[in-house]
This record gives structure tokens, sequence and C-alpha cells, in this order.
């Protein structure tokens, strides 16, 4: 009876009337499944969160896309056994989503008559209110707002707006204030400031057991320079959430923003503890590392040959978390050109070459193709002594359309290049070819302020221009 075609096309006009994951076209503008699936399991916070039946349907919602219908039936009985559990005296009304995800699935699959089941569990609980296949509930909304914030991207306007709708019924509810304050937070600034500050201090007073919103709380009073409360603040949400892998990453972005790297370091080995294959933990512990690095090369030569041993210590373990979290995600921004520059610090030339390689070959914005070519310019330059590849990077990179800082870098160092020349050889024809390219991209080029690079052109024992420069 279910495999006939009137029967198929009646069942997939109720399944698009359903509200849930496969009707909320999460995927839209996604470019990629797996960096969807990466920024939904391991690069948005809130792990910890109370509303782990939404992960679930989450995941299952991936894994059909992945062509893993039974991986995803496993999650969604995952799903409802959590909602039985936390919300037994809700369980229908917090079901349907779940619910009309099994639908899908099965749809998918070919087994009609478990879909539609489905369907018909749906329909049962929305006769009670009067409506067929959808009913207009806060729980609905937040689940929704929820799911849409769990994927980030360009859903975060979308979950606002969800809350919002959930907050018009139920103004004070604890559950629904805290997904409006995340919301605020990271759409702040965008397309218009959202104020976020008040959003967030009235979850925290209907829900203060929500530590990951008041560590958002406490970057936000950082940026406005209230570094006091902040600090109270994630050291309240760190006492009461010591293992909440949420809590110690937005915590580790605070103590890095001030400077306090090693404290960050610290809190993002815990989640690391947890989390051991999360590329972007190790990448941002690799990060720190070398901003340690960075610290020590500012303060002159003399000092960094004084601590010969802590510098090498630091490549060493900006290098060993840098290289796990390319294995584990490979798109990560900038990770090859950082450990290429790390290597070359190291004098491994060959490991620098191969990494460089390998971040050229990935698809790039303008910008991060700038900052590639000059790091790679820098390390010809410097490293390998190899003027005219750096020339052919610098040239590179300056063609490209996109202004920025690291375009008039580029231009400085060409100039500076040709200066040289000139003064060896007034009529050296690649230095005025040089100049006449300048002139071009630009008019005419004044003298470039090579002041703060002085230490980074040395090539003594950190050549480490190719490191520093972003």
């Amino acid at each position: 009876m279910y495999s006939s075609e009137t029967t198929k096309n009646s069942l997939e006009s109720s399944l698009r009337q359903l509200k849930c994951h496969f009707t909320w076209n999460l995927l839209e503008g996604e470019k990629s499944l797996d960096n969807f699936e990466d920024r939904v399991c391991n690069q948005i916070e809130f792990q910890n969160s109370e509303f782990k039946a939404t992960m679930y349907n989450i995941s299952a919602y991936i894994k059909h896309h992945r062509g893993q219908n039974e991986a995803a039936l496993e999650c969604l009985r995952q799903a409802e056994e959590l909602i039985q559990r936390e919300h037994a005296d809700q369980a229908e009304i917090r079901s349907l989503v779940t619910w009309g995800n099994y639908a899908w699935v099965y749809y998918h699959m070919g087994r009609l008559l478990e879909a539609q089941i489905y369907v018909d569990k749906v329909k049962q609980v929305c006769k009670k209110f009067s409506s067929h296949y959808r009913i207009e509930r806060p729980e609905i909304d937040c689940e929704e707002g929820w799911s849409r914030l769990k994927c980030g991207g360009n859903q975060n306007e979308r979950a606002k707006a969800c809350f919002q709708k959930a907050l018009e019924k139920n103004p004070k509810n604890p559950e629904f204030t805290p997904g409006l304050a995340i919301a605020s937070y990271r759409l702040d600034n965008w397309p218009l400031p959202q104020n976020p500050v008040d959003s967030l201090r009235q979850a925290i007073s209907l829900n203060p057991d929500n530590q990951y919103v008041k560590v958002l709380l406490a970057l936000k009073l950082q940026q406005l320079g209230e570094e006091g409360e902040g600090e109270r603040l994630v050291e309240e949400a760190l006492e009461k959430a010591p293992h909440a892998t949420d809590v110690l990453r937005s915590a580790a972005r605070l103590y890095r923003s001030k400077g306090a790297l090693d404290k960050a370091i610290e809190l993002l080995r815990k989640a690391v503890e947890c989390m051991p294959n999360n590329a972007h933990l190790h990448y941002h512990i690799g990060c720190c590392y070398r901003a340690k690095l960075l610290e020590i090369q500012k303060v002159g030569e003399n000092e960094v040959y004084g601590k010969r041993e802590k510098v090498q210590e630091l490549i060493r373990r900006a290098v060993d978390h840098l290289k796990k979290a390319d294995e584990i995600n490979g798109n990560l921004s900038h990770a090859c050109s950082y450990l290429a520059c790390l290597y070359a610090q190291a004098g491994q030339y060959e490991e620098a070459e191969y990494y460089f390689q390998k971040e050229f070959s990935k698809e790039l914005t303008s910008v991060a193709k700038q900052v590639l070519h000059l790091r790679y310019g820098n390390f010809q330059l410097y490293q390998m002594k190899c003027e005219d590849k750096a020339i052919l990077h610098f040239i590179e990179g300056v063609k490209i359309n996109q202004e920025s800082k690291e375009k008039e870098k580029m231009k400085n160092k060409l100039e500076k290049i040709a200066q040289t020349r000139l003064s060896r050889n007034r009529a050296d024809s690649e230095a005025l070819h040089l100049l006449a390219f300048l002139q071009e991209v630009n008019g005419e080029t004044g003298q470039a302020d090579e002041n703060s690079e002085r230490d980074l052109d040395s090539g003594s024992l950190m050549p480490s221009a190719s490191l520093a420069e972003e």
C-alpha cells in the first residue's frame, strides 16, 4: 500500500509541513558538509549546555546527509531518550521535532510505513491544538533557535528571531533567555549594534547556573574596558563549572586577549583533555605558544640569545599542537603557514617548504593569499637567501586586487630591494623594472618605514620575519 506513487506523494506533502531539521534548511548556503560538521561539532562552543537532545538531532541530520541513515536513527533514539528523561512532563511537545526527523530519515530510506507512523504521531499531538502537522509553541521555537545557534554561520540572525518569538509568549523563561543573549552576543556590530550586555545580564539573572553566558558577558565587558567585573565573572564560572569545555574555551579567549597566555594555555589544555581530537583546541594552544615566541622576539636580539632553550621549547610545543590540528582538520586558516614559519625558525627548511606549499594548495581569500605571499617571500629572502623568488612572491601578492597591510608591506619590501640594488648599480634593469611596477600599481612609492622590522631582517639566531609578519 505504501509503495504506491500516490501514497508517496501524499507522505512527502505531509513531511514538508513538519517543523524539524529537514525543513529548516540548515545547510542553506553551506559550501562543504565537512566544514559544516566541524563547525557544529568542534568549533562552536556551549558543548556542555543542557540541550543535548538538540545536538543528537543535528547529528542525525548530518549523518543522513553523509548517507549514514542507521547511525542517524541511533542519534534520534538517544535524543528521544533524553527528552523522556529530562522533560517527562512535556515529552510529547518536546518530541515533535525528533519525530519529524525520524519521519524524514525513514522516508529517505524508502521505509515509508515507518515514516508514516511518525508523521501520524506528530499529527495526533497537533490535533490537540487544532492543527494538522505543525503547532505554534515556544518550546519548538526554542528548539529551532538552539539548532540554528549550534550551526552558527548564517543561522545566527534566524536563531535570534526564534528566541524572540518564544519570549513573546513567555518573556521571563530561563531556558529561552540564554539563547537570545548568545545570539545577540554573536551578532553584536552586525548588521547593527545589538547591545548584548542587557540580554546577557537578564539571562544570568533568570538562569544563574548557565556559566557559559557569564563568560560571554565577561568577554563583552572586557571589550568595553570593564575588565574587573569580567574577570570576577570568569573566576566564578570556572569555579562552578571547572570541567565544562565551553566555559574553559571561552575563558581562555578572555585571558589570551589580555596577554595572560600561560593561563589561556592552562584552560585550553583542560578542555583538550575532554576533547582530545578537537582540531580547534590544538590550533589555539599552538597559537598561544606562537604568541609567547613573538613576545620574546619583540624584546631584542640579546634577549633571544639568552633564551635559546626556551625558544626551542616554545617552537616545539607550538609545532606539536599545530601539526595535530592540521592532521585532524586540514582546512584551518593559517595553520600550515604558521607551521612553515616555525619550521623556518628552527632551521628545518624542507618541512617549512612542505607546509608553505600545502597552504598554497588551499582555496584562500584574497587577504589570506597576500599573507601567504608575504610570509613565503620573507622565507625566501631571509632564510633561503633567494631574492629573486622573494621578489616574485611579493609581486604576486601586490597584484592581488585587495588593499591590506600585507600589500603595503610587500610594496615597501620591493621598494627597499630596488633601492638597494640601484645603490650598487644605477643601471640595474630588475630594480628599474620593480620601481616602474610600483609606480604603475600605486603611483610614486615613498621609502618604507623599516624600523619595526629591523630585528626581523637581521638573519641572526631567530630569522623570524616569516613568522612575525601578519
